[in-house]
């Protein structure tokens, strides 16, 4: 999906890889996810034909929670579990003072033309479409309710998105990661429901934007579509939704967390991918310059920040670290790699350095032949 960025982000995608871009939320024992029932309390959120949001919402995301607790390396943590009114703010706030590892709102859509249904997960990202900006301002509009909003939000307006612009740092890895979640929840509903996917979409999305972890926020359908409303009124169709939203989320942290000892990703693991440093481009001391038995020993390095914008690799873009590389995947996002060495032990050290930096989430990763490969496969 193609990303348009506004000048003013731009600046803050540079900005942020400078200061920090977390890879992944670290957790050491739990897969931290931050489960958020739409709107409650007085906040109703969408009401249609009888069928209320806040109250579908909720009961969803208790049934997911059920689903997913079956897995004992995983912990669910949420925003409410009963009919209150949680201001917007905090449900961010709460994800990341916990350093959750994932953050998912669950939702309904109404207009009102009582024709269209199905379910769309939406992403941060600008406005890609007048539809879209009308979800971002029924979402968004619950701001409104809280008295201290103005300073709150400090200026953030949920009508207008070109004044979202500068609410936080692209997230260009989060991003990535959010994409490839929704992507899995919405082939679900299709696949294993049957259910009209209207797709992945990107909107300004406040409770989306101040999380500093992947996020979706999901659709689950039309409550002003009395058929579709019907379904997801019902016990039988709020399991069903959850089920198919929980074996994504299994699925997504069986790639993204469980193997995140060996540091691999689907991008990562592309045969087109390769390490590509300042000095290849320049056409100096290239890998093809070296004999074929150093090509295949396997080097360790520590990668710590991503992003779409290529930087000059000089220590002043990234903390003073000199020794840094990047990996082009496919030309749109550039992953920064620290230290370059054929020994762990010393990768490790170099860990220690980049974290120390305030990379905190940096990680090792191996590298063979110009791909990256498991740290299972490299120690062997």
């Amino acid at each position: 999906m193609k990303i348009t960025l506004h000048p003013c982000r731009i600046f803050l995608v540079v900005l942020a890889l400078i200061v920090t871009v977390p890879i992944l939320a670290q957790s050491k024992n739990k897969f931290v996810i931050i489960l958020d029932a739409g709107h409650g309390g007085k906040d109703p959120g969408n009401s249609y034909h009888g069928f209320v949001e806040k109250e579908i919402a909720l009961k969803t995301s208790l049934k997911l929670e059920q689903f997913l607790k079956k897995h004992k390396d995983i912990q669910i943590v949420y925003t409410r579990e009963s009919d209150v009114f949680i201001p917007l703010k905090d449900r961010p706030r709460k994800a990341n003072s916990l350093h959750a590892n994932l953050f998912v709102s669950v939702h309904c859509n109404s207009v009102t033309n009582p024709e269209p249904y199905g379910t769309e997960t939406f992403v941060m990202g600008l406005s890609r479409s007048k539809g879209n900006l009308e979800i971002a301002k029924q979402e968004n509009s619950v701001i409104l309710l809280e008295k201290d909003y103005k300073s709150a939000y400090k200026g953030f307006d949920p009508k207008n998105p070109l004044g979202m612009v500068g609410l936080q740092m692209l997230q260009e890895d989060y991003m990535n990661r959010s994409i490839a979640l929704a992507s899995k929840i919405q082939n679900n509903f299709v696949k294993q429901l049957n259910r009209k996917s209207r797709g992945i979409k990107q909107t300004p999305l406040w409770v989306l934007d101040a999380v500093f972890m992947p996020s979706v926020l999901i659709e689950l359908g039309f409550l002003s579509n009395k058929n579709e409303g019907l379904y997801l009124n019902s016990d039988a169709g709020q399991s069903q939704m959850a089920e198919a939203i929980a074996t994504a989320i299994v699925d997504y942290k069986r790639e993204y967390f469980d193997d995140r000892s060996t540091s691999v990703t689907n991008d990562d693991n592309k045969s087109a991918d390769k390490e590509v440093t300042k000095n290849e481009r320049n056409g100096k001391g290239t890998p093809s310059s070296k004999s074929t038995n150093e090509n295949d020993k396997v080097s360790f390095l520590v990668q710590f920040a991503a992003g779409t914008r290529e930087l000059k690799l000089v220590p002043s873009n990234f903390k003073g670290l000199k020794d840094v590389s990047v990996l082009a995947t496919n030309g749109k996002l550039f992953n920064y790699r620290y230290g370059s060495t054929t020994s762990y032990e010393i990768a490790k050290q170099n860990l220690k350095v980049v974290q120390e930096k305030g990379y905190t989430s940096a990680y090792i990763i191996a590298v063979k032949n110009g791909q990256t490969i498991s740290l299972k496969e490299a120690l062997k």
